[in-house]
């Protein structure tokens, strides 16, 4: 995988420019730019920082295929689903059918 090409992607998907991923990820722009200019992936450390103002994981960053992403609502919600008793769960699905 050619990380670069992953951030990239990632960041049109959203269409933010350079400048505003700088900016969500917390890092200079002239940090990022010179990782784009040198064509070279970043460090761990900056590469969960970009993730991170992406709203995704590293695993979901590296996962093969077009992995959905869940905003930190949906992730609460799940949550809170999966603690549901399975008769609640059933109740939920339908009261969201309607």
């Amino acid at each position: 995988m050619n990380v670069i090409n992953r951030i990239e992607k990632l960041r049109v998907e959203r269409g933010w420019t350079k400048y505003r991923l700088a900016e969500e990820s917390l890092l200079t722009y002239s940090t990022l730019s010179a990782m784009y200019i040198r064509n070279t992936p970043p460090k761990l450390d900056i590469l969960e920082m970009i993730c991170t103002a992406f709203g995704i994981s590293l695993a979901q960053f590296f996962a093969d295929g077009e992995a959905e992403y869940l905003t930190s609502d949906e992730k609460e919600l799940l949550k809170k689903y999966r603690r549901l008793s399975d008769e609640r769960k059933k109740a939920l699905g339908i009261l969201i059918e309607k």
